[in-house]
């Protein structure tokens, strides 16, 4: 039983199951084996199980004429169990943190930190093109750029957060979103990545940051963690109450981190002329674009999927204290509790859940 380990594994919509896999082996000479120490649950796993991503199983079937299924998951840390002949930064016994986005590095797209589509079968795959973290042993490709080593002292539940929650908030909300010092920002979506994205915007000195959610324990949170006003949208007209909070204005900058049509729809509304409206949410769905407001705004709109090329940055950051990303951290589980972790996670709100740890 030495090749066999547990593993969660998407079959299809709704259909996920805690089973025994074979172990991966290496594959590539620039790949690593990781025997995983710490994970978690993405909004983008969640989205996973709810149908969001039919193209897992559709490209599986064309490729091999069958779905076996995908082990989720592309966040965690773990030691590396070996390496393949071509790597040369990571060694084994090293304890490295996993970034959601595997990259080649030489590629034409890698070349300009276009890593989120490497063009050598990289890119966001671990989790969706290949299976992820949510198990106890990954195989990662290119993992001399794709993994990296954790410092002594760094708290390994931020660790896991560098995998993709903090980079992910930083590179496609708070820079796509151009944040400059004075500048007013609103927040949509208080989980763990509109967190993340209210505590890099502090790097920028805005000179006020409104979050807006339906959950007053995230609310809450975000006061906390600095937002100077928070607006619950399931209670108020929220377009009418940034309004009112910036003199009828707008804001600078909109960044939208959920992924549905109704937070869309708060944030082409919300956003002044010449402001920026930064999507960082995960759309299963087409949404209303009201251009024939919006052309006349000189607004600049971005989409975007994390390249974690700022994820060395962000790291130094942590290791600085200068980002309290522990307190993201709310509930911890066994691995073996897992499908009770997606069950906290589901029902986030109910729980007061920010973010599942799982720890190996």
């Amino acid at each position: 039983m030495e090749n066999i380990m547990k593993a969660m594994v998407y079959y299809g919509d709704h259909d996920i199951r805690f089973e025994e896999r074979k172990k991966p082996e290496l594959i590539d000479p620039t790949d690593a084996i990781i025997k995983m120490t710490k994970t978690t649950i993405c909004g983008t796993d969640l989205g996973i199980y709810k149908g969001k991503n039919p193209e897992i199983e559709q490209k599986e079937q064309e490729k091999n004429g069958s779905f076996n299924g995908r082990i989720l998951g592309h966040e965690g840390i773990g030691i590396v169990e070996q390496i393949g002949s071509s790597v040369k930064n990571i060694k084994v016994g090293d304890k490295v943190i996993v970034s959601c986005v595997s990259r080649c590095g030489t590629c034409e797209n890698c070349a300009k930190q276009l890593y989120s589509h490497c063009r050598n079968d990289g890119g966001w795959i671990m989790g969706y093109m290949i299976d992820g973290t949510q198990a106890e042993y990954v195989r990662t490709p290119f993992a001399d750029t794709s993994l990296y080593v954790l410092p002594e002292g760094l708290n390994e539940d931020v660790a896991v957060l560098l995998s993709d929650a903090l980079p992910t908030a930083h590179e496609i909300g708070v820079q796509n979103g151009d944040i400059k010092p004075g500048d007013t920002v609103a927040i949509v979506g208080a989980g763990p990545v509109g967190m993340s994205a209210l505590l890099t915007a502090q790097f920028y000195s805005p000179s006020q940051i409104i979050m807006i959610d339906m959950d007053e324990n995230r609310l809450a949170m975000a006061k906390e963690l600095g937002a100077t006003d928070t607006i619950n949208s399931g209670t108020e007209d929220a377009i009418a109450r940034v309004m009112e909070l910036t003199n009828q204005r707008g804001v600078d900058c909109a960044i939208e981190a959920v992924g549905i049509e109704p937070t869309w729809d708060i944030c082409q509304n919300i956003v002044k002329e010449g402001g920026h409206l930064a999507n960082v949410g995960v759309h299963g769905k087409s949404v209303n674009f009201s251009l024939e407001k919006l052309w006349i705004k000189n607004l600049t709109i971005t989409t975007g999927l994390v390249n974690a090329n700022t994820t060395g940055m962000l790291l130094k950051s942590c290791c600085s204290g200068k980002l309290p990303m522990e307190k993201l951290a709310t509930h911890h589980f066994k691995f073996n509790e897992i499908e009770k972790a997606y069950d906290v996670f589901i029902n986030a709100a109910k729980e007061k859940a920010m973010k599942v740890i799982i720890d190996f």
